[in-house]
């Protein structure tokens, strides 16, 4: 009689046990919102940039322009 007493016991403890872990730990799930981030226009007018370098190339092929004609003569 003891022995089906502590067996009954046994059995409605492992079985509350049991059921009490039967789930384990979920992580909590924590939701991200997006960051928007707005895209502010260049501080500078890219078409202006090549106008401006070919102009800069143009002075200084003529204020490199070297005539090597010297009509000077030392007779």
């Amino acid at each position: 009689m003891i022995m089906t007493k502590f067996a009954t016991f046994a059995a409605v403890l492992g079985l509350t046990a049991t059921s009490a872990l039967a789930g384990g730990y979920v992580a909590p799930v924590v939701e991200v919102e997006p960051v928007v981030v707005e895209e502010q226009p260049a501080s500078s007018n890219a078409g202006l940039v090549v106008p401006a370098l070919l102009l800069l190339g143009v002075i200084a092929a003529v204020a490199s322009d070297d005539d090597d004609d010297d009509t000077t003569t030392t007779e």
